[in-house]
């Protein structure tokens, strides 16, 4: 995927990460971001990521080692509060979660392709993308919902995404997200789940 040109005009004032969030969510979890930072501490949430992350990346390194040949490698990963610090502070770009991109720069830094797939809508493509480029992420593909999307199981939108990487000659080597509805149905050799406090983070 290229750059676009629009991603120079972006600010603050053109996207704001509250609308943001405030579309990503599935509704029950959107009910939860506005206190989640009251009720999680910054500082706790990234150390038990680095814990998971910790887990991640040896994993990661020999399984990247042992690939097979002509074999493409694929992690796809979740965004509101995986990949991007969603809940935590009020600004665009909303940082990278250093603990995972960490993590994502090693895999993709030795060929392996990295998707997103997010409950987010598809009219915050373009920000989100760019977003995710501006914090270090290469990104071979970008699932968002379109509408007919906004009506259906999140769990099984987002397993269909995992089944259309595949479709296109991808080995999901690693899933990582921060819900269960990022990682339930399949499709991956191994899920590392992020903590998510029952549901306080989106």
């Amino acid at each position: 995927m290229t750059r676009r040109p629009w991603a120079r005009r972006i600010s603050v004032t053109a996207v704001s990460v509250t609308a943001l969030t405030a579309l990503a969510a599935p509704a029950e979890a959107a009910e939860a971001t506005s206190s989640a930072t009251a009720k999680v501490d910054y500082a706790t949430w990234q150390k038990d990521c680095q814990t998971v992350m910790d887990q991640a990346l040896p994993y990661l390194k020999d399984r990247i080692a042992a690939a097979r040949p002509g074999e493409k490698q694929a992690v796809v990963l979740d965004i509101d509060n995986t990949t991007l610090e969603t809940d935590f502070g009020f600004s665009f770009p909303q940082p990278a979660n250093k603990p995972v991109l960490n993590v994502a720069q090693y895999a993709q830094a030795h060929g392996v392709s990295l998707f997103f797939v997010t409950a987010r809508p598809g009219i915050v493509e373009e920000p989100t993308e760019w977003n995710l480029r501006h914090d270090g992420y290469q990104v071979s593909g970008l699932y968002v919902r379109g509408f007919l999307d906004l009506f259906k199981d999140v769990a099984a939108y987002k397993t269909a995404q995992r089944v259309d990487i595949e479709n296109k000659g991808y080995t999901i080597i690693a899933n990582i997200g921060n819900s269960a509805t990022d990682l339930s149905g399949g499709h991956a050799e191994k899920t590392f789940k992020l903590p998510d406090y029952d549901g306080q983070l989106s």
